[in-house]
Parts: C-alpha cells; sequence; structure tokens
C-alpha cells in the first residue's frame, strides 16, 4: 500500500524575499489543481522595512504560514492569473514610498481573491488517495482464457483497478490448448529466471510470461501441465484428475511472483494485497500464514477470498495433503469429514481436503459477487456445507455485484450486431431482430416476442424447468432460441425440441461469442431460471441492450432485477425485469406470460422498461469504488497468522 502524500511547502528564497521589486513565487498555491491536497491556512507577511532586519517563515499551530520580525511593517499580497484566469502565482505589491508604509496585519485584511479561497475550500474536501499494489490469483481471465463470469471478472476488474490509480497484477495459467486460442499469449514474453516450485512431493520448475496492458501487469505461469486440449479445467473426458496439483502450482508461483518480478523494473515487494479467486487460487492465503509470516514475509501483506461459485471446493482425498507444499501442523485448516450419509462405503471414513474450507479459515476478508448470494451461502440451502464456517466470518463477509465491459457490451457500438442503437434512438434494435431471425431461419415477425437462453445446460441453470415449460409456452405466438452446451441430455433435447417445433424454436449447441452478442440485441426477453446463481452476467448484458430480463429470484439476479411494478410512480411504472420466486414451471410460465402482454398490449411500458435497464449503472467503475472500501477494512485488521 502507497499512500500519496503532499509535497512540503517550498522553503524561503532568503536573497528575494526582502525586494520589495521581488516576485513572490509559492509552490504551496501554485499546486492548488492538484487532487491531492492537504489543508491550506491562511497567508501572513510581515517584515520590518524601518530597520532592514532580516525574518524568516515560521508554521503557525493552525497551518498558516507566517513571515515575521521585530517590527510589523506589511506588503500586500497580489494574485497573478493565466490566460484562463486561473490563480498561478503571487507577487509583493511595493508600496509608493517608504514613509506611506503602513502596517497592514495580513492575516485579516491582506486582499485575496474571493475564488481563491473557494478554490482552497473545494480542495479541503478531497480525501488523500490511498493505492495498493494488487495481485490477483485465477485461473482464468479473459480475454487470454475464458470458460464463463471468472474470466470476465478477471479480465475486467484488475483495469478498472488499475485506471484508479492502483498497482495491479494478474497471475494466471499460461493454457496452450494447440489450437487457435493460443495466439491469445503470443504478446507475452518471458521476464525473470526460471523458478524452482516444491509441490506435489517434488521440485517444479516453471517459468514467467508478461504482458502490460491497459495498465495491468498481467503474467502467466508456463508449466508442462498447463498445456494440453481441452479447457483450464478438462476435456470431453470430464474434468482433469490432477488440478489440485496445477492449482496448487499457480498458488505457489502466485506467491513468488510480487517477490522476484521486476516488473516496470522493480518488483511489487512485500506489502501487497493478494485476491484470490475461488478454490483454484485459495491455497494463496494458507501459503501466507503457513509459509511467509512466520518467517517475517509477507507479514504487512493482506489476503481477500472472492468466491464466484461456492459449489465448488477443490475436495480430494485426504492423503493428497502432501502434494500441496504445506506444513504437516496446517492440515488441521483444510481437513473436511464427509458426512455418513455421503461416504461411498462402510469403511471409508469420509476424510478429506478443501481447499476453499482453508481459504475461508485463513483469508482476512472474503467477498462474494453479489450482496443476495453473501447472505445464500450462509444458510443451509445455500452453503454447501460451509454455512457454519462462512456463519462464524459473517463479520469480514460482503457481497459486491459484478460489473461489465461496457466497451465490449455496448450496443451503440457492438461490432457483432446487425445495427447499432442507443437509448436516444432505440430503431436499431428491431433490425438486430430481423437479422437474428434471418441468421436462424425463423419466420421474420418483428411483432413477435422473441425470448433467449444463455448459458449452461445443467442443473444449476434450470434447464429441467425450461425443458418442462417449453411444450406450453411453444402454444403462445413465440418464437425461443436457446445457446449453450453442458449436459448430453439436454443438447439432445435442444435438437428434437426444434425440430419439432421449426417456426418457433432454435437449439444452438456450444458458445459462440459473436451469436451470445446478436442474440442479446435481437431478443425482446431474456430468461435466466438459475437455481442459484451468484451474481450472473447475462441479464446485465440484456439490460444494456433493452432486452428484458426474466429471472428466477436469486442470489444477484434478486439483486440486480428490480421488478417492474406497472402502478408505480403514479402509474408511471418502475422497475427492469420480471423475478419470480419460488423456482417452478408455473411460476416461470406465469412470469414470461405476463412479459409476453406487457410486449404486446403496453408499448410505452415496455420502452420504459427498455430505457431503464440501458441507463442502469452496471461499469466496473462503480464495482471497484466498492472493492477498495474492503481493501482499507483489509488493513485496519491485523493479518491471519494461526
Amino acid at each position: 500500500m502507497e499512500t500519496l502524500r503532499i509535497p512540503p511547502s517550498a522553503p524561503p528564497c532568503k536573497s528575494r524575499l526582502y525586494s520589495t521589486e521581488a516576485t513572490l513565487k509559492l509552490s504551496v498555491f501554485r499546486q492548488l489543481s492538484s487532487q491531492r491536497r492537504s489543508k491550506i491556512g491562511s497567508l501572513t507577511l510581515r517584515r520590518s522595512i524601518a530597520d532592514g532586519k532580516k525574518g524568516g517563515f515560521r508554521r503557525s499551530q493552525d497551518g498558516s504560514s507566517t513571515m515575521e520580525d521585530e517590527k510589523e511593517e506589511g506588503l500586500l499580497l497580489g494574485t497573478e492569473r493565466d490566460g484562463s484566469g486561473s490563480v498561478i502565482g503571487f507577487h509583493l505589491i511595493p508600496p509608493t514610498a517608504a514613509g506611506d508604509t503602513k502596517v497592514v496585519d495580513s492575516h485579516n485584511k491582506l486582499p485575496i481573491d474571493k475564488e481563491l479561497i473557494e478554490d482552497i475550500e473545494k480542495q479541503e474536501k478531497v480525501p488523500t488517495k490511498v493505492t495498493y499494489n494488487i495481485v490477483f490469483v485465477t485461473a482464468e481471465a479473459a480475454p487470454y482464457s475464458k470458460t464463463g463470469g471468472l474470466g470476465d471478472v478477471c479480465g475486467s476488474l484488475p483495469i478498472a483497478l488499475a485506471a484508479r490509480g492502483h498497482r495491479v497484477m494478474v497471475v494466471s495459467p499460461r493454457y496452450l490448448f494447440g489450437g487457435p486460442s493460443d495466439k491469445n499469449f503470443a504478446s507475452a514474453s518471458e521476464v525473470g529466471s526460471s523458478f524452482t516450485v516444491y509441490c506435489s512431493g517434488d521440485a517444479q520448475e516453471v517459468a514467467f510470461f508478461h504482458e502490460y496492458r491497459a495498465g495491468v501487469d498481467w503474467v502467466f505461469v508456463d508449466h508442462p501441465s498447463y498445456h494440453r486440449p481441452g479447457n483450464p479445467y478438462g476435456d470431453t473426458f470430464g474434468a482433469f484428475g490432477d488440478n489440485q496439483f496445477r492449482f496448487a502450482l499457480l498458488c505457489h508461483a502466485a506467491c513468488e511472483a510480487p517477490l522476484v518480478l521486476p516488473l516496470g523494473g522493480f518488483t511489487y515487494g512485500e506489502k501487497c494485497l493478494f485476491i484470490a479467486n475461488d478454490w483454484h487460487a485459495g491455497i494463496v492465503p494458507v501459503l501466507l500464514a503457513a509459509k511467509y509470516r512466520p518467517y517475517g514475509v509477507y507479514k504487512d501483506a493482506r489476503s481477500i477470498l472472492v468466491i464466484h461459485n461456492l459449489a465448488h471446493q477443490g475436495v480430494e482425498p485426504a492423503a493428497t495433503y502432501n502434494n500441496l507444499g504445506l506444513p504437516s501442523e496446517w492440515y488441521g485448516a483444510l481437513e473436511w469429514v464427509f458426512p455418513t450419509w455421503a461416504r461411498t462405503h462402510a469403511l471409508d471414513t469420509g476424510k478429506a481436503v478443501n481447499v476453499l474450507k482453508g481459504a475461508i479459515v485463513t483469508a482476512d476478508r472474503i467477498l462474494t459477487v453479489s450482496q443476495g448470494y453473501s447472505r445464500e451461502i450462509t444458510t443451509v440451502e445455500g452453503g454447501y456445507g460451509l454455512d457454519e464456517l462462512l456463519t462464524s466470518r459473517k463479520s469480514v463477509l460482503n457481497g459486491i455485484a459484478n460489473g461489465i465491459d461496457d466497451t465490449e457490451w455496448n450496443p451503440s457500438l457492438d461490432p457483432h450486431i446487425a445495427s447499432h442503437y442507443s437509448i436516444h434512438d432505440l430503431s436499431g434494435k428491431v433490425q438486430c431482430k430481423i437479422a437474428l431471425q434471418k441468421e436462424l431461419g425463423l419466420p421474420i415477425k418483428p411483432d413477435c416476442p422473441l425470448i433467449g437462453f444463455i448459458g449452461r445446460l445443467d442443473y444449476q441453470k434450470g434447464i429441467d424447468i425450461i425443458l418442462s415449460a417449453t411444450p406450453e409456452l411453444m402454444d403462445e405466438d413465440v418464437q425461443f432460441v436457446m445457446l449453450g452446451s453442458g449436459e448430453r441430455q439436454y443438447e439432445d433435447w435442444m435438437r428434437v425440441t426444434e425440430s419439432y417445433y421449426k417456426d418457433k424454436f432454435r437449439g444452438w449447441v456450444g458458445f459462440n461469442v459473436p451469436i451470445s452478442h446478436r442474440i442479446t440485441a435481437g431478443c425482446d426477453i431474456l430468461l435466466m431460471p438459475s437455481r442459484f446463481e451468484p451474481c450472473g452476467l447475462n441479464q446485465l448484458y440484456a439490460m444494456r441492450y433493452g432486452t428484458i430480463p426474466v429471472v428466477h429470484g436469486t442470489g444477484g439476479l434478486r439483486d440486480t432485477v428490480e421488478n417492474f411494478n406497472p402502478y408505480a410512480q403514479e402509474g408511471h411504472g418502475a422497475g427492469t425485469g420480471w423475478t419470480f420466486s419460488p423456482l417452478s414451471r408455473e411460476n416461470l410460465l406465469e412470469a414470461l406470460k405476463v412479459a409476453i402482454g406487457t410486449y404486446r398490449e403496453h408499448k410505452a411500458s415496455w420502452e420504459g422498461l427498455m430505457k431503464r435497464g440501458m441507463e442502469r449503472d452496471c461499469t466496473w467503475d462503480n464495482a471497484a469504488v466498492q472493492y477498495e472500501q474492503v481493501f482499507e477494512w483489509a488493513f485496519i485488521d491485523s493479518p491471519y497468522i494461526g
């Protein structure tokens, strides 16, 4: 953490201070335009003209600067301005004659401009800004690697924080899949020398690659375990069996990077703020407490655990603890025992290690990606076995809703959509709808409500609810398009449904970024019936594009989508979409039918919904300010030492 301090006042220039013809330049006033300013008191100038004795400056108790001698004869202080009228300096106004010189108590009578006083008062209200050396540790960061919201967050939030003056590093694996995505790392060059990491019972050689982009140091850990086909976590056969090792390696390397990498000519050093994202980075706070602080390293560092999805915890057999490179006495921090009903057989002791549990125990602060989710994970229903532990740490648990990249997701600039539009001119949206219908082979019906879904095809996203509701939904005069991949049964269902409802339903198996933009822009309604949703980004993208979200009222969906009330604000309505709860086929259909009816019969209300969603502040700048408050709290308390 670095504090930007106000430079000291310039010392008096004695050789010129006593000349009535001289011009006095005071740097403390020259810097009035600076945003980082301490309180400036009044300026009093007194000197002896009669006997020529030298005086000097002194600092009064109220912070004012005073130049004094034995006798009090005064000079007037005049202002110098630039072409725009801004005050850039001051000069002494000489008396007309020595005999006419009068004593002027400038503390009360000095004719300083009223504009100057107002400027000073404004500057006094600006707090001193505190900056931090921040190290993000993450399994993925867009655009280098991405499978979902985690990649979006760790690709955008660091840039927003760097823009606010922080020094930011992102540490992530250098994935080489042997395909087109490898070019994402083409601009990163090797930095420093190879480094030895001790984990999994052996010495592992890793290298660091670095790219400075958008004000952020992007650091990629290179190791053969990151060079394989698939995605960051697995391939077509499932999750990689050595994921625990791969991400333990990432954590060890990330803890060393601030100490050994001379980025920009000097290292980040020990006084860092580590932001560990999900279980993949969960060993970082454990390492700080178990490996570094006992030896005086990182004693002033802090760690924040950000939980993007509590369902994934990094649980492995207890015997794998020895592969993590942690002292044996710290096993208890990661120890996990499954209840009897969850064990596989009678001789199964249920003992395991839980990486996310260790992070929750040792992190200095804990964040989730929405306020609603921070509450849900402390309940039995949403805690996935960690609810009691999270409740015990509730005093350091907060939630901050994710933002979106409003340069990538901007309907007035988006290169992927057929026609640009904005909150001031919505005419382009119907053109995007027509273009999407043409692309998907659907009948061109601009007035037909077009519903979209974008996401994983799995239980969390409520696909089974969509499946059960689709036959009744298809009885309505609507069109429905789904984009996603996941469980084979749901992919097959999408194909069958498309063949059955040829004029109403389209299913795109897989994921395609340009298509996701075109669906977001071309649809009228976005459906998100997630069982749980830590934050959700698609509903934020939809509102940005004037597409109305219909969502299950859970987690971040409930936090970000305001339920439409047509009778609020004297009949002018309020809200940005529809939420329904509890999650059921009947409630989903009811919410969709209300949305469809509003679209058809209440065009003015629908346009109001669109505009309120488009003007909503979903940027990362807003989230970054909230993160800074948590940073401050993290450094108020002492670090975790076990």
